[in-house]
């Protein structure tokens, strides 16, 4: 057990150490400010050898709040060490003095192998979490859940974290299980915390619990409640989940994009990838509650897609110049006939499905667009909204092809594999997409305008695919028959 010195002193304070490194971290949301933290709760893990110090923070970053924006909720998980960790320089936070135990080193948890097995332990029910300020005391407010469906005892061996997340923090276990078989998972450590049952949990653990191979298996998760930013009512939400990894295997954006280059056909892989989410769309539908159509809920979703075009002409004056025609596509949208609603999964692009021999496409990442809020996203929606992503999402791969080769085309290869797409879900579905074809362009609509607000904020060199894409479907929809 840690022992908390209650009146030791830190130079510098966490919150002092905190703000210049998180400003420089990619699942950082505010790019170009300087978090204005505060102290919003914590808790503990033990080290079994008692060496070093595991504690998660909670901290409120209130630097937008004086622009209108809504403060926001950090998870930061650190390990405390009384020397520098071999190989972990990269993610150091930084040093500082403690009065009690001398000079200490601040690691991003996820980095340090420490934290990366306890945080599983804890996950698999094999750990206690501890509360923040209080030494030999538990935390119930902290849950780990191993998953109904995960029955094997895994061993960790090493840990590592992935690179290049951009919203969260993943570590990558390698682990065996009981005959020594090696079991590789990933857990994902959620950065940005809001109240409410995270998606990624809910649904992949739903479709896990029904035996499906299109996700990998589950293996657990993390909870917690916590006190309020604002008012009286404690929050609760996820802070982690497990599931398998595949090493070695290729998501779909890379082998499209392989085939892209190649000038290779696409087709059988787009119709296989179809019918595939078809089969995911139909479990779901069957293991989590559905909702009939209201006028409420078609308003709300086109008034979101009216949002998005908002803050896409902001950040891109000359898509105002669509203005009218976005809003007859829109309010198409809104007079058509509309399916029962359902769980979807929310972010449905070809990097969120991979290749895994013997079981074909496994979809993965049901967290939903990062940039919609969490009760948003845990709505039930329209199946066709996964349709639209992946549509665009060959259009990206056309289009990041055609960035480096200006004077070439991919157009034709993307509307192949879109066609081929639309006809293995809709042959596994029994029901084509394109009879909802209003719904379908206005949802592609409304996803190229988001890509236009990322693109605009992070990738600027990429801007044209999105603002290209929006001309193409606005033509696309006055030719269509009415």
């Amino acid at each position: 057990m840690a022992e908390i010195h209650q009146t030791a002193s830190l130079t510098p304070t966490k919150l002092e150490l905190l703000p210049e490194w998180m400003a420089q971290q990619r699942w950082y949301a505010a790019k170009g400010r300087v978090p204005r933290l505060r102290r919003l709760w914590s808790w503990r893990l033990d080290d079994p050898a008692g060496e070093v110090g595991i504690e998660t923070l909670l901290v409120v970053d209130e630097s937008g709040t004086d622009h209108g924006h809504e403060p926001v909720v950090y998870q930061v998980p650190l390990t405390y060490r009384a020397a520098p960790l071999e190989g972990a320089h990269h993610a150091l936070v930084g040093t500082m003095e403690h009065s009690v135990l001398g000079r200490r080193w601040v690691y991003d948890a996820p980095h340090d192998p420490v934290y990366a097995r306890q945080l599983l332990e804890l996950v698999l029910g094999r750990a206690v979490p501890q509360a923040g300020s209080q030494s030999d005391t538990p935390e119930p407010a902290v849950v780990g859940t191993r998953h109904p469906s995960w029955t094997a005892q895994s061993t960790v061996r090493e840990t590592r974290v992935l690179r290049g997340e951009q919203s969260n923090t993943s570590v990558i276990y390698d682990c065996v299980d009981e005959q020594g078989v090696a079991e590789p998972l990933i857990l994902k450590v959620f950065r940005t915390l809001q109240p409410g049952e995270n998606p990624d949990v809910v649904v992949q653990g739903a479709l896990a619990e029904a035996g499906t191979t299109r996700v990998p298996g589950m293996v657990g998760s993390v909870s917690a409640t916590w006190p309020p930013v604002t008012g009286d009512e404690p929050a609760h939400g996820h802070l982690a989940f497990a599931q398998e990894f595949y090493p070695g295997t290729e998501d779909a954006w890379r082998v499209a994009l392989r085939a892209v280059a190649e000038g290779h056909d696409f087709t059988t892989e787009a119709r296989d990838l179809g019918a595939a989410t078809a089969e995911v769309h139909a479990l779901l539908a069957r293991a989590l509650p559905t909702a009939q159509v209201s006028p409420e809920a078609v308003a709300q979703t086109v008034a979101s897609m009216r949002s998005r075009y908002v803050a896409a002409a902001s950040e891109v004056p000359a898509i105002a110049a669509y203005d009218h025609e976005i809003a007859a596509v829109f309010e198409r949208a809104a007079r058509a006939p509309w399916p029962v609603l359902q769980r979807i999964h929310g972010d449905y692009h070809l990097g969120q499905v991979l290749q895994v021999p013997g079981r074909g496409w496994v979809l993965l990442d049901f967290e939903g667009e990062p940039l919609r809020p969490l009760a948003e996203r845990t709505l039930p929606d329209l199946t066709v909204r996964d349709v639209a992503g992946m549509l665009r999402s060959f259009d990206y791969a056309a289009g990041s092809w055609e960035q480096s080769h200006p004077s070439g085309s991919a157009r034709e290869w993307a509307e192949a594999a879109q066609a081929a797409f639309l006809d293995g879900y809709a042959a596994a579905a029994g029901r084509d997409p394109r009879e909802d074809a209003d719904l379908l362009t206005a949802l592609q609509l409304d996803k190229a305008l988001y890509e236009v607000v990322y693109e605009a904020r992070n990738r600027p060199t990429w801007l044209t695919i999105p603002t290209d894409a929006v001309v193409r479907l606005l033509d696309e929809a006055r030719k269509a028959p009415r």
